[in-house]
């Protein structure tokens, strides 16, 4: 393991991390007992004491054992938007002694069935306005559903914009094995103590599935403490702060750092279901809102609001995020506003979040950090395994206790995706990136979207880094597009900024890239869209650009 991160590392912080040997769960019955009275969400200025979520996650949790024979070990779909519905239950089925699997809220009937079907799940909580997706699943494989309506945690008046399906008034649905969230809570009830342990299974989010169906990644209570404590340690994180949880509950990053590790310390989320850059200027003013978690694409949206001026952020003293590199102009322009810097770091759904993180004293900009607390990660050349000096681009791969145990129900992809390597495990992240001589690790791109143009090894990560200089662009993504001479040549799909469409021409792009960077990585192509497509946590679909690249050209 290299060592030569340490001498950037955040002073005053051990290079050693304790975990606690308690489950996850535990850490919402400590902050309860230690600060009862204290918000732990405010939703939409519905604020919910610890000691409410505590008492609550206990009825939810007796009604999972009691009503729906959830047993210690047993997985429990949980398919709805940031809301109170989704922390108490979260910690509800932990608390029941079973495993949480997160399902992202776009997902479709079919989509469910394989969830239904690959965890072997008998319940699921879900929203209302979702519970249609579900239902044809009833009798199929799921035999209980916990239907929660969100208005239920609207218990004040709020001037915030509130979406409409947030909104919603109560429906009533019915049905075998279908009970209402406030009929469940009315039962009452206490759960049934669970010795759940450290090395049991706690919660497993799905990748993506862009080979073939999503697998689970099997996490255990110990992996999901590491990076729910790390995170709030290395930024130092007190009970007093308050936290924006606006990034997705049910993906890794807004789990972790948006949830499971404010609960840790005892913060205060104020909870968004849905981004508007306006409601959550407000938010940040309203509630003096310090640490904000935002990828890329949001900061740019926030920054790109014409009502920023109204708000006052100067409450906010951390932004972090990653998913994508924050670009140059962006990150000057935050921190001309806000004099603060744009912390970015880096993981996976297979490591429960991160296992990189910029020192906050010291970040560099489109960098993924240095790995923290106990994680050796290392560049490899992708075929010979053999480690690359500084400087050199391979894969990332990366040891440490956040790794996951494996993939649920597939021991050839779990096989896949591990290598050995004196003597350790280290998982293959299909990144590719390269360390500088201080031990920060960048990202260059992943392993399969290079584009090779004539023979020249293309990084559209790195093209779309230098196109954000240009001012008129507001989003951009990087494509291959076939070429009859070159085989691949560099195509750019571009959103512009309000008030440039009609004045900048593709053209004009094709002509100011040509002269900004290498001939071979400039885009000959630019083709102009209104907005790039994103996934529910924002980042943008390159895949899906490529592949509509690749249909056009047949």
């Amino acid at each position: 393991m290299n060592e030569r991160h340490y001498a950037v590392w955040p002073r005053g912080l051990p290079h050693h991390l304790t975990v606690p040997h308690t489950s996850l769960c535990y850490n919402l019955q400590v902050s309860a007992v230690r600060y009862p009275d204290k918000p732990c969400l405010i939703f939409y200025d519905t604020p919910v004491t610890y000691a409410e979520c505590w008492q609550e996650t206990g009825r939810i949790a007796a009604y999972l054992q009691q009503a729906c024979g959830v047993a210690p070990g047993d997985r429990v779909l949980l398919y709805l938007q940031n809301s109170p519905q989704f922390v108490l239950a979260y910690y509800a089925i932990l608390r029941a002694g079973a495993v949480v699997v997160p399902v992202n809220p776009m997902n479709l009937t079919d989509e469910l069935r394989h969830y239904v079907e690959d965890t072997g799940a008998r319940t699921v909580v879900v929203a209302q306005d979702l519970y249609a997706q579900v239902a044809p699943l009833l009798g199929q494989g799921l035999r209980h559903a916990v239907v929660a309506t969100y208005a239920d945690y609207l218990r004040q008046p709020t001037d915030l914009k509130v979406p409409e399906f947030v909104a919603a008034p109560f429906a009533a649905i019915e049905g075998p094995g279908v009970v209402a969230w406030r009929d469940m809570l009315a039962q009452g009830g206490e759960p049934t103590p669970v010795a759940t342990g450290p090395d049991d299974l706690c919660v497993m989010p799905y990748t993506s599935g862009t080979t073939g169906y999503p697998k689970g990644c099997m996490h255990t209570h110990r992996n999901a403490m590491v990076t729910a404590v790390a995170g709030m340690q290395w930024f130092g994180t007190q009970q007093d702060a308050v936290a924006l949880s606006v990034l997705p509950l049910f993906h890794v990053t807004g789990m972790q750092g948006g949830m499971n590790g404010p609960i840790f310390v005892g913060a205060t989320l104020v909870l968004l279901a849905r981004w508007d850059r306006d409601t959550a200027a407000e938010c940040i003013r309203r509630h003096r809102v310090n640490a904000l978690q935002l990828i890329s694409t949001m900061v740019v949206d926030l920054l790109s609001s014409p009502r920023l001026a109204e708000y006052d952020l100067s409450s906010v003293r951390r932004m972090s995020g990653g998913g994508a590199a924050m670009p140059d102009a962006i990150a000057q322009k935050m921190h001309d506003l806000l004099a603060i810097d744009y912390v970015e770091g880096y993981g996976m759904s297979e490591t429960i979040a991160p296992t990189h993180v910029n020192p906050p004293e010291r970040p560099k900009k489109q960098c993924l950090g240095i790995p923290i607390f106990g994680v050796d990660a290392r560049v490899i050349d992708p075929i010979t395994l053999a480690e690359l000096p500084a400087g050199e681009v391979g894969e990332i791969v990366v040891h440490g206790a956040q790794v996951m145990q494996g993939y649920w129900n597939n021991p050839e992809a779990s096989a896949a995706a591990f290598v050995p390597i004196d003597g350790k495990r280290f998982l293959r992240t299909g990144d590719l990136g390269r360390v500088d001589a201080e031990g920060y690790f960048f990202m260059v791109d992943r392993l399969k979207r290079m584009i090779n143009a004539c023979g020249y090894k293309v990084w559209p990560a790195e093209v779309e880094a230098l196109m954000y200089r240009h001012p008129a662009i507001r989003e951009v993504c990087v494509v291959a597009s076939h070429d009859e001479r070159r085989g691949e040549t560099v195509k750019a799909v571009v959103a512009l900024k309000d008030g440039f469409a009609g004045t900048v021409s593709e053209q004009d792009i094709v002509d100011w890239a040509h002269a900004n960077m290498a001939a071979y990585k400039s885009p000959r192509l630019v083709e102009f869209c209104s907005a790039l497509p994103k996934s529910a946590t924002g980042k943008v679909l390159w895949r899906t650009l490529q592949e509509a690249q690749a249909t056009a050209a047949r």
